[in-house]
């Protein structure tokens, strides 16, 4: 949060607890949307394309870019893990 804010900004408890619960909130609604769509689909495990998924079908489609960009950084650094734990496996 701090890294959104000018460097001499100050955020109250109180306004960063209720930051918290919106957020708690909205991860809960996005899941909730994909727990659905997975139970439709007899599926065990929400994916990524899921999340991106359920935040379109609510209309949170401002954030699909953000959430993409994120996606993808986060495959390509898991990707260098599992591929230096491949190459751990072989020798």
């Amino acid at each position: 949060m701090k890294q959104a804010l000018p460097a001499n900004a100050k955020v109250a408890k109180e306004a960063k607890d209720c930051i918290q619960e919106c957020v708690t909130e909205f991860i809960g609604f996005i899941t909730s949307e994909a727990a659905d769509r997975l139970a439709k689909e007899d599926r065990k495990t929400i994916t990524e394309n899921d999340l991106v998924d359920s935040m379109r079908a609510l209309g949170f489609n401002e954030y699909l870019a953000f959430l993409q960009i994120f996606i993808e950084k986060r495959r390509k650094s898991k990707g260098g893990d599992s591929a230096s734990k491949k190459r751990k496996l072989k020798n």
